[in-house]
């Protein structure tokens, strides 16, 4: 898989693909990552890549000359050309933005599913819309605030569709029992001797996780955790997921309750905690 990123900042990515499993994913040839310096494509002597907006306000926007020149460098042509429509090779195009839609796990997962991906980071007051028409098949935001500009976003978009990318992870299990992982019933990896009851997360969140020593602080591990009782290990953390998303992400399940994913079992206990 690829990733192309267009950015005024090339030198921002420097140290998030030198660390941790970005490196590791990008040394073993599993992701490869293009960065392209927007400047590059313009044709004055300040390398000027943002202007007033029309209609007046404040703050700047992207020009659409040096952007559209970016894409055609690297093969990206707009999107209702003869050539674009044939072109079944075609990268998608994303727009980082404050005004996208929220980027999810699912999201991960279908960018995880493609070939090649262009991200595109905005700054200033945005980057002129007709970019958006005409190019972007996405506009994704990751998260309801505003950042100086698209780059953060742009890494967390790699990190979060990489990490589901076969052989990046050390065990491929991770990737589906965690938060928001996938439903049990659509998971076909098989880890002896996991209680694996409830984990596919079915889009809640995680339960909560120890390690030794058993006892830290005055505070103990969980009786049920130690005991070896998988049956008991299921359902300790099956009430967990609920009650951390209970206290956190209460929106998540009701989600899952109109989905089905909740039990009689499950909407009991939520009564009870309740």
């Amino acid at each position: 898989m690829r990733f192309e990123i267009v950015t005024i900042f090339p030198g921002f990515f420097a140290s998030i693909f030198e660390n941790g499993i970005l490196r590791r994913a990008l040394a073993e040839g599993l992701v490869e990552v293009g960065i392209h310096d927007l400047r590059a494509f313009t044709h004055d002597r300040h390398r000027t890549v943002d202007d007033r907006p029309f209609g007046g306000g404040e703050g700047m926007v992207l020009k659409p000359e040096p952007i559209a020149a970016a894409l055609a460098s690297i093969g990206v042509e707009p999107k209702f050309t003869e050539a674009s429509q044939e072109n079944s090779a075609r990268p998608t195009v994303i727009l980082l933005s404050a005004q996208g839609r929220p980027f999810t796990q699912s999201l991960a997962r279908e960018i995880a599913s493609l070939d090649r991906v262009v991200l595109l980071c905005g700054r200033y007051e945005g980057v002129d819309e007709r970019i958006n028409q005409l190019y972007c098949d996405m506009e994704f935001s990751i998260g309801d605030y505003v950042l100086s500009g698209g780059e953060l976003a742009a890494a967390v978009v790699i990190d979060a569709a990489m990490r589901l990318l076969p052989g990046v992870l050390g065990n491929e299990a991770s990737s589906e029992f965690e938060s928001f992982g996938v439903p049990d019933a659509d998971i076909a990896t098989e880890v002896e001797g996991v209680p694996r009851s409830q984990h596919g997360a079915g889009g809640l969140l995680d339960y909560p996780h120890y390690t030794r020593p058993a006892e830290f602080a005055g505070l103990k591990v969980p009786e049920p955790l130690l005991n070896g009782d998988h049956q008991a290990i299921r359902r300790w953390r099956r009430e967990q997921q609920l009650r951390k998303t209970l206290v956190n992400r209460p929106d998540l399940l009701e989600q899952a309750k109109r989905s089905g994913a909740l039990s009689r079992k499950d909407l009991e206990f939520l009564e009870k905690l309740r």
